[in-house]
Parts: C-alpha cells; structure tokens; sequence
C-alpha cells in the first residue's frame, strides 16, 4: 500500500487513502453481490464448470493488474477477481464436501484446504514485497496467473466439467433463500462475519500503528502475519483429531475459537514490540482455524440432514458472510482509528467475537439430528425437476404397481399390501440416512 501510490498516482484533489481502500474491497464488494447467483448456477450446472470459469476470469484479473497503469484498470482487474473468486471459491469447497461425503474425511479435506487459503493470505505479503522490490510490479502477477493457469490445467485432467455424466444424476438443490431461512445455517454461516473482522480490520490499520507504536522497520511490517500461518495449520490439525474422536462437540469448537479470537483481539494494542505482537496474531489464526474447520463441515452435514445434499448455494450463503467484513474494512478501519482510536478497534473485533461465542450453543443438538423427509417425499412435494428425480418417481410408481391387493390377508391377519408398502417406506428413508 506504501508503494502504490508512487506508482499510480491518484487524481488532483482525490483522498488518496480512500482510493486504496475502495480499491481493496472492490474484491468483496462484487463477490458478495455475485455469490447469490453463483450459488444458484453452481446448483444447477454442477461444480467443476463454474470452478473452471472461476480460475479462468481469476487468470485474466491477475494480467492485467501485471500490465495496468491507471488507477481504472487496476479497480477493474480487483473486482473481477471478485467475480472469479465467487464461482472458484464456491465451487471448489463444494466441490469437496461433495466428494468427501463421510466424516472425519470430509472434515480433513476441507481443513487442508483452509490450510492452504491461510497460506495464500499470510505468505502473500511477504511474497509480494520482495518479488516488488527486486523484480519489478509485474512478476508477483505473472507468477500468480501462471498458478491460476496451472491449477485450471489439473482441474481438467483430475476432474473434467462434464466429463463423468455425475451432473445428471445429482437432485435438484434447495433454493439460496430457503437456505437462508433455515435457523442452523444461518448461525453457522453468520459465524465468518465477526471471525474475520480480526483480519479484515487489522490488515489496513496495523502497519501505522506498529510504525508509530514501536517504530517497526519495513520488514517487520511484511513479515507480520506469516508466522501465524503455522499456529493456522496447528488449529486446523487439532479440530480435525477433535471431531473425529468427540464429532457431538463441533459447535464447542467453533465457540472457542471465536473465543480465542476475541480475547487474542484485544491484547494486539496492548504490544510494544514486534515479538510481542506475534502471539495475538497467532491466537487470532488459530481460532480461525478452529472456527472453520468446526463449521465448514457442520454447514454440509445440515444440508445432507434438513435439505437436499447439494452444496453451491450453501457455501455461497458462507462465502457472503465472509465478504462482508472484507467489504467494509479497508473503507471503514481506517475512519474508526482515526476517530475512536486503535485500542478502541480492537476491543470492538474481540466483544463481536466472545458475544457471537454463546450463540453457537444452539447447534448443541445438530449432531443428534436425522433427515426430516424422505427422497420419496421431497419429490412428492416439489415434482420432478430433472432426470434423477423422474427417474426416481418412475421408480416408485413401478414398486407400487406391484403391491398386492389388499384384501389378501395373511395369517397374522395383516395384509402383505400394508407389509409391502412398509418395505417401501423403510427404503425411501434409509435413501437418506447420513453415516
């Protein structure tokens, strides 16, 4: 942020803080607003096209931010990495919790993939400074859409869009805005709201404050998050050994990371060196880590329990919730600092987080729940709306063709049509029983 200025001049007269931090949520802004379609889309075409078209705009963003030079071009390449990231972030851990149906695998591979979003965010200053400094501005870009292009090529070798014919044998998912209603969701997913308010805010505003609190040199500034990324990784390790041995407690996970969070947030203004501001830090990554790889999974398992077990419109209603404190920090940080001061800030992250911490307590009885209608049931009520669900009710109209008569009673006078169509009911529900 120190650099860009000097070489993207702002226009006469324009507030130049300003114009970095509408530059900086620009990303969030537009993901937040796309994520509702997004998720609809991904729903309905499957996961590997949208994550596929996903990495390709999120190629094209980072080339031209490599080759920009005026502040218009940068603010369009920003926002359309917002774009790519609310098709590719959303259909990857989709993707994932949907090929990774049974627990604690599915909480394993969504924890390795947090592991390595913590790596991007963390590493990347660092990263970022010194390929700047003894490069130039465009590299940093370039080898970022090489990865990008690099990730897409093993995407269509591992898992072509289209390729395996799964799209067409998967149920119709549950509208975004009956997700939204759902209680359960709404309390996991409103979770990454106040847990990321920690870095959403502080990445703006701690820089100058460590500059003026304690004289920190550039380098310290550039390496001040990447030690968090190994306590980040330690966090995610711990809650996946926790669930798998004790799975009823994921909600008490999730509150004390978010307990962790709040009270690591309130100690950052109390630091006077650049080691003693390493430790929050690191609390406030390692009660991400819990938080995440608490309720990541938690948001599939109310999906396959109260819903239909398909998952874009789901982490996309996650992906929302994430967005909004990324969306308002860099605008908003800087004004509350300079008004109310930075401790005040702080104490601000860390009261949302230990208020937000008791509200997790109403998932206590999610571990215990079981499905709430039956394959037969859903399609009963809504119709069919593709070739699984007619195949299924063409399924069902066969097994009832079949039934004996009723008048035919059997010795225990109960009549093999009432015995039959319990066979019937008794596989529609084991259609949806989760392991």
């Amino acid at each position: 942020m120190t650099l860009l200025p000097a070489r993207y001049p702002p226009a006469t007269g324009s507030n130049e803080d300003v114009q970095i931090g509408v530059l900086f949520a620009s990303k969030a802004m537009l993901q937040l607003l796309v994520n509702p379609l997004s998720g609809t889309l991904i729903d309905r075409v499957g996961y590997e096209a949208p994550l596929l078209a996903g990495l390709a705009v999120l190629f094209l963003s980072t080339t031209t931010f490599a080759f920009a030079e005026n502040y218009a071009t940068l603010f369009a390449a920003r926002s359309l990495q917002g774009l790519g990231s609310a098709f590719a972030d959303t259909a990857g851990i989709a993707l994932i919790a949907d090929r990774y149906a049974e627990e604690p695998a599915r909480s394993r591979a969504l924890g390795t993939a947090l592991a390595c979003i913590s790596f991007g965010s963390l590493a990347a200053p660092p990263f970022g400074g010194v390929l700047y400094e003894f490069a130039g501005k465009r590299v940093p870009f370039l080898v970022l859409a090489c990865v990008c292009l690099l990730d897409g090529l093993m995407l269509l070798v591992l898992a072509p869009p289209g390729g395996t014919g799964a799209r067409a044998n998967m149920p119709v998912g549950t509208p975004i805005h009956r997700l939204m209603i759902d209680p359960y969701i709404a309390v996991v997913a409103g979770a990454p709201a106040p847990r990321n308010l920690p870095l959403a805010f502080l990445e703006p505003t701690i820089a100058n404050w460590m500059k003026d609190s304690m004289g920190a040199s550039e380098w310290e500034v550039g390496l001040t998050w990447l030690p968090a990324f190994f306590p980040h990784v330690l966090g995610v390790y711990v809650t996946v050994q926790l669930a798998a041995a004790y799975p009823h407690l994921q909600w008490f996970y999730g509150a004390l990371g978010m307990a962790i969070i709040g009270a690591s947030s309130c100690l950052v203004p109390a630091c006077r060196n650049f080691g003693q501001v390493i430790i929050p830090l690191c609390g406030i990554c390692f009660g991400i880590a819990l938080v995440d790889t608490a309720l990541l999974p938690t948001l599939a398992f109310l999906v396959d329990v109260r819903h239909v077990s398909v998952y874009g419109s789901v982490y996309a209603i996650a992906d929302i919730s994430y967005c909004v404190a990324y969306a308002l920090g860099p605008i908003v940080a800087g004004q509350i600092v300079h008004t109310m001061g930075f401790a005040q800030l702080n104490l601000g992250m860390g009261l949302a987080n230990v208020l937000y911490a008791p509200v997790l307590l109403f998932l206590k009885n999610v571990c215990q729940m079981k499905p709430s209608h039956s394959e037969r049931n859903i399609l009963l009520e809504e119709g069919p709306k593709g070739l699984y669900d007619t195949i299924k009710m063409e399924e069902r109209k066969g097994m009832g063709k079949s039934l004996q008569p009723a008048g035919e009673m059997d010795e225990n006078g109960m009549g093999s049509y009432h015995r039959d169509l319990k066979g019937v009911s008794e596989e529609d529900s084991s259609d949806y029983e989760y392991s």
